[in-house]
């Protein structure tokens, strides 16, 4: 796990801001291993952090007790979530949505709102709230 501190307050205010922000984190070059990001954002939808978690080639977990831990401890109102596939297929799996709505309910006891799961692949990206999966 490695921890980030987004560098400036980033304004995640919308579907393509965030594509462009959490996109950039991940590196073509780097795509042998799944990666998970959370993007914690304030009321304005401001970034203030970013948690990276390392995953296997095939398989990223998500750290639901760490992530709302972190949402506590930062007193964010939402997250955004982005994972890569390095199969390339940006789909999001059955794992993928079965684990995110798990977020969703349990972010909904602390009143934090879980706001997209982007996916991205080789060359394009899923967004899960867009889908109509969140």
């Amino acid at each position: 796990m490695l921890r980030q501190r987004a560098e400036s307050p980033a304004l995640l205010n919308g579907h393509e801001a965030a594509r462009r922000f959490l996109g950039s984190y991940f590196d073509v070059q780097d795509m042998e291993c799944e990666q998970l990001l959370v993007a914690h954002v304030d009321s304005q939808a401001r970034c203030i952090h970013v948690e990276r978690y390392q995953g296997m080639p095939t398989a990223v977990g998500l750290p639901v007790r760490d992530i709302l831990a972190d949402a506590l401890r930062l007193g964010s109102s939402g997250v955004i979530l982005a994972h890569n596939h390095p199969s390339g297929d940006p789909r999001p799996s059955e794992s993928d949505y079965r684990a995110t709505r798990k977020l969703a309910r349990a972010a909904e006891v602390i009143d934090l709102a879980v706001l997209d799961h982007l996916i991205f692949g080789a060359r394009d990206y899923s967004s899960m709230r867009q889908m109509g999966l969140l």
